[in-house]
C-alpha cells in the first residue's frame, strides 16, 4: 500500500505539471487573440500588419545574427548621425557667455524680496536741487528719493574730452584691454560684445542718415583703462566722504534707443553722470506697489547727475531722436 502510494506521488507532480502549463498555454493564446481582435477592432492594426509582424519573427528565429546585425547598423547610423551634431551643440555651448541672455533677470525677479512700498509712498516725482556740498547733501545721501543735481559735473573735463574716439582709442592702445571679461550690456543693439563697438565703421557711429541706431554700456573693469578715465573725472563732490566706491565704473552711450525697463542687482546705491545729450528716465514702482505708488519720468541735461536706488525703483531710459548721450555710472555706499 505504502509502495503504490509513493510511485503514484513521484508520477503526480509531473502530471500536474504538464496540466498546468497546457491550461496556462491555452489562456494566454487566448489572450493574445482577443488583443490582435481588440487592436484590430480599434484600426491600429491590420490583419496584413499582424501577418508581416509574424514573418518578420520567424525570419529573425531562422537568422538569429539577423538582430545583431540590424542593432550594429542602427547604433553605426546613431553615431555617424549624433557626433556631428554633438560636436556642434557643445562648441555653441562653448562660444558664449551664456547660454540664456537677459533670463537671469526673470529668475531675479521671481525669487527678490517683496517690496514694502514706503520707498515709494507719495513720490511723484524726482527731488530736482542745484549743485550743493557735501554737508547739504548729506541728510539725502542714502535716501529711495529718486534726486537730480543740476550742473554738478559740469567742470568735469569728461564733459570735453570724452567722446567714441577717446574711448575708442584708449582701449586700442592698451594691450589686452579689450580682451578682459568685463561685463558688456547689449540692450537691443546688434553688438555682442565692446570691441564689435568700437570697430563699426564711423559713418554708424556717428548715426549717418540710414543706419541703425545702437546704444550699450559696459564696465570698465581694466585697471590701466579706469585709471585713465577717472583722470577725467572725480568722486563727485558731494558724495559722502566715508562712502565706499567700487572698482568698476559703468560707460553707456549711444542714441535713441536706451534701456529697457529692469531692476539692478547691485550692492550699492547708484549715481549717473550725463556727460553728453539729454536722457528721458521713467521709474516704475515693485508690482505689488502698484496700487499704493505711481509711475513718473523725467529727463536730464547735460551736466547733471542723477541718483536712483535702481534697486527697488524700475527704471528705463531714452534719449532724443538723432541725439548722442554718453553717461558714466559707479555706485557708492
Amino acid at each position: 500500500m505504502f509502495l503504490f502510494w509513493n510511485r503514484t506521488d513521484n508520477n503526480a507532480p509531473a502530471r500536474t505539471s504538464q496540466r498546468t502549463q497546457n491550461l496556462l498555454g491555452k489562456k494566454f493564446i487566448e489572450k493574445l487573440d482577443a488583443l490582435h481582435d481588440g487592436a484590430i477592432r480599434t484600426g491600429l492594426v491590420t490583419t496584413a500588419d499582424l501577418q508581416e509582424a509574424y514573418r518578420k519573427s520567424r525570419e529573425i528565429e531562422q537568422n538569429p545574427n539577423l538582430t545583431n546585425i540590424w542593432y550594429g547598423l542602427g547604433i553605426m547610423a546613431f553615431i555617424m548621425v549624433a557626433t556631428p551634431l554633438f560636436y556642434e551643440i557643445i562648441t555653441f555651448l562653448l562660444s558664449v557667455r551664456c547660454f540664456l541672455p537677459n533670463n537671469y533677470l526673470v529668475i531675479r525677479e521671481a525669487t527678490r524680496p517683496i517690496s514694502d512700498c514706503e520707498f515709494c509712498k507719495g513720490v511723484n516725482g524726482p527731488l530736482i536741487l542745484k549743485n550743493l556740498t557735501r554737508d547739504e547733501f548729506e541728510p539725502l545721501a542714502y535716501s529711495s528719493q529718486p534726486i537730480i543735481i543740476k550742473n554738478a559735473v559740469t567742470h568735469w573735463p569728461a564733459t570735453k574730452l570724452l567722446n567714441f574716439t577717446f574711448i575708442k582709442n584708449l582701449y586700442e592702445s592698451i594691450p589686452g584691454a579689450l580682451d578682459e571679461d568685463c561685463q558688456f550690456l547689449h540692450f537691443r543693439s546688434d553688438f555682442k560684445n565692446l570691441r564689435d563697438v568700437l570697430n563699426m565703421p564711423p559713418e554708424r557711429a556717428n548715426l549717418r542718415e540710414g543706419d541703425e541706431t545702437w546704444y550699450v554700456g559696459w564696465s570698465n573693469c581694466h585697471p590701466v583703462v579706469l585709471g585713465e578715465l577717472r583722470k577725467l573725472y572725480p568722486r563727485p563732490h558731494f558724495l559722502p566722504a566715508d562712502a565706499e566706491m567700487p572698482n568698476t565704473d559703468y560707460i553707456f552711450l549711444g542714441y535713441e534707443q536706451g534701456a529697457f525697463m529692469h531692476l539692478d542687482y547691485i550692492p550699492r546705491l547708484m549715481w549717473q553722470a550725463q556727460l553728453q545729450g539729454n536722457k528721458s528716465w521713467i521709474l516704475a514702482p515693485t508690482p505689488e506697489c502698484d496700487h499704493i505708488c505711481q509711475s513718473f519720468s523725467f529727463y536730464v541735461e547735460p551736466g547733471d547727475a542723477v541718483l536712483v536706488d535702481t534697486r527697488i525703483w524700475y527704471h528705463g531710459t531714452s534719449i532724443p531722436k538723432g541725439q548722442f548721450a554718453l553717461t558714466i555710472q559707479s555706485e557708492y555706499g
